[in-house]
């Protein structure tokens, strides 16, 4: 049974002293507070690890109660999980309150299961402060944190971020270019959070068919639409107790975008084709590639959704913005690489470490990673040279003139759509339809491309002609 001290912070008598025995009743030793004044009163004299505060209170709420233990953790060494209690029409508030640093939410009714939950999370997490401060040395002495690394000043940033939210359960949405690592992002909060040993599931919302998408992110009972012969779990009973981070949430239908925002907020789904609601404890992070403003003003992004979802943002740069990490981030790929294909390669030449900083990285480090990755293979001894690197790598474009034949010609009249299209094509064909390569080129995902293909139509969308791609 859990010793954690536990504050009930609520000015109606009866709510407050049911919840005490409630709380006394799992384990926890509980007090309770009138208002907030009186409950920054109990926090000096007793002080509790656990906070459960109602927002709406006289003389102090919830939120500046939230604020003052804000500051009192500037000079206080005792970690606390702050759980805020909000009525069901405003939830926006329990989102604000996140924002500055509770730990999580529940709604009135309160669902004493969903609390229990909480209380149970909120106190594995304070369990986890020594390992929190191994991590903060690690971070501090060799400059990466989980999978990711890099000691520029934009990557302590983000892993001061991470190192911020990861302890929460706060919804993240990780933006920045394709190939930048924000799935690695994803992982290391999981891997940094109490629910560490619980499942971390990953779905692109790009990659499933939209008729497919709400089964495999809700699941389906059996009977539910034509073909579906077996009750399916879905993405969020899959991850359960751990993180669901839905990747490319800007592809995701806005029809399932309304489903999704329902399941965050009452933390229920439906599964498809069934009349019961099952309760979830997952943390949602979700990733994009697009700017998340315009996708939203373009219809793509719910702006209900992109709220609930953006409680805390985490931008990660692209690669040219960061290249002081190019060295740190060879030798940490080069380990994986070595790993993975059997091999002894311990470093790269300066050389190859000059062409790889005046190069702009269009694909970012999943580029590098691929780069690095060919370069292991054909290497002969350890050390990579600029011969293993692909052929052309790094060199200018060369400027055509308009009587070169692999110049593209455009009419007055063309519209940016074709001029578009025509470029794309010219492209891989000069590239031997290499598709990766023909991406770089173009200064565009290798995804983008794939679409960009199958909306022209082209076989070449469905084939591929390299063993880097096949």
């Amino acid at each position: 049974m859990s010793q954690e001290k536990v504050l009930i912070v609520e000015d109606e008598e009866n709510e407050r002293t049911g919840l005490a025995e409630l709380v006394s009743s799992w384990g926890y030793r509980a007090e309770t507070a009138r208002d907030g004044l009186d409950g920054l009163e109990k926090v000096s004299s007793w002080s509790p690890s656990i906070i459960v505060t109602d927002l709406k209170m006289p003389r102090m709420g919830g939120m500046e109660l939230l604020e003052r233990l804000a500051e009192l953790a500037d000079s206080d060494t005792q970690s606390r999980a702050v759980i805020v209690v909000t009525a069901q029409g405003t939830i926006d508030s329990a989102v604000q309150a996140m924002r500055i640093g509770a730990y999580d939410y529940i709604t009135k009714p309160i669902d004493t299961n969903r609390l229990r939950t909480i209380l149970q999370n909120a106190s594995a997490l304070l369990g986890t402060k020594t390992e929190l401060e191994v991590t903060r040395r690690k971070l501090r002495d060799s400059g990466s944190l989980g999978s990711l690394v890099g000691a520029s000043k934009k990557m302590q940033e983000i892993f001061r971020l991470i190192e911020m939210v990861a302890p929460s359960t706060a919804s993240v949405l990780i933006t920045g270019a394709s190939g930048t690592g924000k799935e690695l992002v994803a992982r290391t909060i999981h891997e940094l959070s109490p629910r560490r040993n619980r499942p971390f599931v990953p779905i692109n919302c790009a990659a499933i068919p939209e008729t497919l998408i709400e089964s495999e992110i809700f699941g389906h009972e059996k009977g539910a639409f034509t073909g579906a012969l077996e009750r399916r779990t879905g993405c969020f009973e899959l991850a359960e107790g751990g993180t669901l981070l839905l990747d490319e949430i800007g592809e995701m239908p806005v029809v399932t975008q309304a489903k999704l925002l329902r399941v965050l907020e009452d933390r229920k789904l439906r599964r498809l084709g069934s009349k019961v609601e099952t309760t979830v404890d997952v943390r949602v992070l979700a990733a994009t590639n697009k700017i998340p403003e315009e996708a939203v003003a373009r219809g793509e992004l719910r702006n209900d959704l992109y709220y609930r979802l953006n409680v805390f943002n985490i931008h990660m740069p692209p690669l040219r913005d960061h290249k002081e990490d190019i060295p740190d981030l060879v030798q940490n790929l080069l380990g994986d690489m070595n790993s993975k294909h059997d091999r002894k390669v311990a470093t790269v030449s300066e050389a190859v470490l000059n062409v790889f900083r005046n190069y702009s990285w269009p694909g970012n480090v999943r580029e590098l990673r691929n780069t690095l990755e060919r370069a292991v293979i054909v290497c002969e001894g350890g050390v990579i040279e600029t011969k293993h690197l692909p052929p052309g790598f790094g060199q200018a474009p060369v400027r055509m003139s308009p009587d070169d034949p692999d110049a593209v010609r455009l009419g007055v009249g063309t519209t940016v759509g074709e001029a578009e299209k025509l470029l794309i094509l010219k492209t891989l064909e000069s590239t031997n339809n290499n598709k990766t390569r023909a991406a770089e080129i173009l200064g565009i995902s290798l995804k983008t491309l794939h679409n960009k293909l199958k909306e022209y139509g082209s076989a070449s969308a469905d084939t591929a002609s390299s063993p880097e791609e096949a």
